[in-house]
Order: C-alpha cells, then sequence, then structure tokens
C-alpha cells in the first residue's frame, strides 16, 4: 500500500481499493494530464477538499479551476472513510475548545463545526447527488461507568454553554431505543447527523465541479514542483501546468516530496475498516441497532461503526502503523474480535471486506487552513479522522481565502500554520509506543 512517509508521490493506476463502497459506486474516466498547459489557479487532490474548492471558487469567483489527483476521484480518504457526517474536526472536545480558547473563539469554532455539516448538504442538494443518505443520528458511547459519570456531565455542560442540541442517555435508554451492546455503559446521543456513500459523495462533488468549469485530469500525479518567477511549473508524469497559485489539498495522502510550506507538519496513520456478509434477521434483532445509527466509542484508540443499508456491519479502528503492513490479516481480525466484544450475538459472523486509508493528524489535534505570505499557496490538512465535513467547509474555505486578502474569522483554524513534528523522524516510533500504551489502558 502507499506510504506517505515513505515515497514520494502515490503512482497511477492504481484504482479503487476493494471496499464496499468501491463495489456500489462506478467511476466515471477522466482524461490524464498528458501535454503543457496553463491554469489560473491548480488544485493538488479530487477529494472533498480539492473538488469543494474548485466548485466554490467557480461558483463564487469565476475562477476556474484545474484538479489533478494521482489516481481516481476520491482514491484516498474520501473514498474510503465510514460515511459520518458530523459537525467536527481534530481530536479536541468542545468543552476542551472553550477552556482552551474561551467564549467567543470556541462559539466561532463550533458555528464552523455546524456550517461544516450544511456545506455538504447544500452540495448534495446542488448537485442533486445520490450519496444514500441516512438520518439515524450519532451515538457517542461510553465504554466504561466511569467514563458515562463524566460524560453526563460533560453533555449538560454543553447543554449550558452552547445550547448544543445533544442529550445523555443511559445504559437502559441505549438498549431500549437505540442498540444493544455488551459495553455501552452511557453515551451523548445526537438525533440530526447523518451517514452516506462517501465515494459516491466524491464523485457527486467531481461532476458539479465541472458542471461549473472546473477540469480534473485524473491518473497526474505531482512529481515536481519548480518556481519561475512568479509563476509555479507543476510536472506530472506526463505533462505540465503553469500557474499562479496552488491548493494543496492531499491531506492524509500528502507525499514525501512536496511544498517546503507542509513538510513535516502532520502525521499519516492508517485507520481500517471491516464490513461484515449481510446479518441475518436473528441476528438484526440481537444486536437491536437503529437504522442509518453512527456509533463511536471513548476509547483512546477508538472504534467507530454504523450499520449499512443492506443490513451489513461497518466497523472500523486503527490498523497497522506502515504502508507495507496494511492489508495484514492480523488488523482485520483485531477489528473482528472488537466487534464481537461489542456484540457477542454476532459471534459467527464473517466478513466481506477489509481495507485501509490514511488520515492526517496534527502536532496540537486540530487542522489548519493556510497559505503563505503571498497567497499563492494554500492548503488545508490535519483533519485528524473526522474531516467529511470538515474538509468540504476547508474547501470552501480555501476558495473564499485564494480569493479574497479579507480576513475569513476569528477561528484558530486560520490563524496559523500547521505546527511542526518535533524529531519528525521519530513519529513512528512514538506511534507504535502509543498503541501500546492503550491497548494497555483499555
Amino acid at each position: 500500500m502507499y506510504d506517505p512517509l515513505k515515497e514520494p508521490y502515490p503512482k497511477p493506476w492504481q484504482g479503487h481499493p476493494k471496499s464496499y463502497w468501491a463495489d456500489d459506486s462506478q467511476s466515471m474516466k477522466r482524461p490524464v494530464l498528458q501535454q503543457e498547459i496553463h491554469s489560473e489557479v491548480v488544485i493538488i487532490g479530487a477529494g472533498y477538499t480539492g473538488l469543494s474548492a474548485a466548485y466554490h471558487l467557480a461558483k463564487n469567483y469565476n475562477i476556474k479551476a484545474t484538479v489533478i489527483e494521482a489516481n481516481e476521484v476520491g482514491w484516498g480518504c474520501s473514498g474510503r472513510n465510514a460515511g459520518f457526517v458530523l459537525p467536527s474536526s481534530g481530536r479536541i472536545s468542545l468543552m476542551q475548545l472553550r477552556k482552551k480558547w474561551g467564549f467567543d473563539v470556541s462559539q466561532c469554532i463550533f458555528t464552523e463545526f455546524h456550517q461544516g455539516v450544511a456545506t455538504v448538504e447544500q452540495l448534495i442538494s446542488s448537485g442533486n447527488i445520490e450519496c444514500d443518505v441516512i438520518r439515524g443520528g450519532y451515538l457517542k458511547v461510553a465504554h466504561t461507568q466511569a467514563l458515562a459519570d463524566k460524560m453526563e456531565r460533560q453533555v449538560y455542560a454543553q447543554q449550558k454553554t452552547f445550547f448544543d442540541d445533544v442529550e445523555f442517555c443511559n445504559a437502559a435508554r441505549i438498549s431500549e431505543k437505540l442498540m444493544l451492546s455488551s459495553q455501552a455503559f452511557g453515551a451523548m446521543y445526537y438525533a440530526d447527523y447523518f451517514s452516506l456513500n462517501p465515494l459516491k459523495l466524491v464523485q457527486g462533488y467531481a461532476r458539479l465541479a465541472e458542471e461549473h468549469g472546473a477540469q480534473i485530469y485524473c491518473n497526474s500525479p505531482l512529481i515536481d514542483w519548480r518556481q519561475e518567477q512568479k509563476k509555479h511549473r507543476l510536472l506530472t508524469l506526463e505533462g505540465s501546468i503553469v500557474c499562479d497559485k496552488v491548493i494543496i489539498a492531499t491531506n492524509g495522502y500528502t507525499g514525501k516530496k512536496q511544498h517546503p510550506l507542509i513538510k513535516n507538519r502532520h502525521f499519516p496513520v492508517l485507520s481500517s475498516i471491516i464490513v461484515t456478509r449481510p446479518l441475518s434477521a436473528k441476528e438484526l434483532e440481537g444486536i437491536g441497532m437503529k437504522a442509518g445509527l453512527m456509533v463511536m466509542d471513548t476509547r483512546a484508540l477508538k472504534y467507530y461503526y454504523r450499520l449499512l443499508p443492506d443490513g451489513r456491519l461497518l466497523f472500523g479502528g486503527r490498523g497497522a502503523i506502515k504502508g507495507e503492513n496494511a492489508g495484514q490479516q492480523v488488523y482485520s481480525q483485531n477489528l473482528l474480535k472488537a466487534l464481537i466484544a461489542t456484540f457477542p450475538q454476532l459471534s459467527n459472523v464473517s466478513l466481506a471486506y477489509f481495507w485501509s486509508g490514511w488520515v492526517s493528524v496534527s502536532y496540537d489535534d486540530y487542522p489548519r487552513i493556510w497559505g503563505n505570505e503571498e497567497n499563492n499557496v494554500l492548503y488545508a490538512m490535519g483533519y485528524c479522522g473526522s474531516g467529511l465535513s470538515f474538509a468540504s467547509q476547508a474547501g470552501k474555505r480555501l476558495a473564499q481565502k485564494l480569493a479574497s486578502d479579507k480576513a475569513l474569522s476569528t477561528i484558530p483554524f486560520v490563524q496559523s500554520p500547521l505546527t511542526k513534528f518535533p524529531m519528525a523522524s521519530m513519529r513512528r516510533i512514538g506511534l507504535s509506543l502509543y498503541y501500546k500504551w492503550a491497548n494497555l489502558k483499555t
């Protein structure tokens, strides 16, 4: 598997990994860049961030961007994630945001998160995107009683502080209304959030961007970046582009050979997903899971899961540390063991799919939307695995930032660059130690 810390860029023509999403979606063939062209703006990466930026540049500012993608649309995280549409990003809770930045700033962040969900809904509506939307709500589950007690206090604080539309559910209510799990001692429940097919969504974004004038080239990885006076020359395997401005929208799939602006400023970490065979009527009754419900637990190494429209269970968590090990059976079996521990009723279930993808982790646990002093190289990265809605919003903000010198807002995401990782070459050693600690703690 492609490894961003070892390889300069992804090799083309890899196709989507064998996944539930890929088997349920159809990719559109797009051209390879095979000549030199000129463009005002080039966007690197045809995922949520890049395609949202391309759409909003065209729609709001009449700027027709060129998008280059190393493989197919949505080949990276945008086509591999679990399809949770939630108002979040990074790894910092709402109450931690309040403590870190105070009332006004944390309220702006809270609003920005919710605008991210609204942006996804607006793009789906504008493009008439068929992406299997299911409104089943989101449940954050406390996997111990002590964490449930703490969570109950947190819910009341969020309701009072942010007027957040969240409720606390005790174990009895979870079992009665939401699911039958052996590891649910309490939970935060948001009724209005939804799930979807993430690959169909990003393919819809691509069509929408193209309808507004964006040009997308696939299987055209960036292999070199040269500065020529005030212009940028981006070289692909078979062509090149001369442009004025560049947006880097590769997030967890950003290879070693990229712009100095982002060097050592994020950490690609693998997340893996399994999908079961279709559950029987008896098994579905046994887990009692509400249709469309999205769930994540409170472990240091979190598990996340949802029931798919055809009765399969999707279950995800952290995978290998190196790309070369991503497909090893031990990681799918680890997830299967965790699934059965969560739902002992499924002790005989078998797997139909297993795949992995890179998420971009920032040093200080929250993402950035940033650009250089000349405002001609911009990026959005560091979503920490919670990027579907935030990436869509980040693309919109990148378009705004590129087209205007005006300040976007007071949110921290746009006020500073990603922090460099100290001792960046040791990141994976640190991750290995963290995984060992987290497993002992659990």
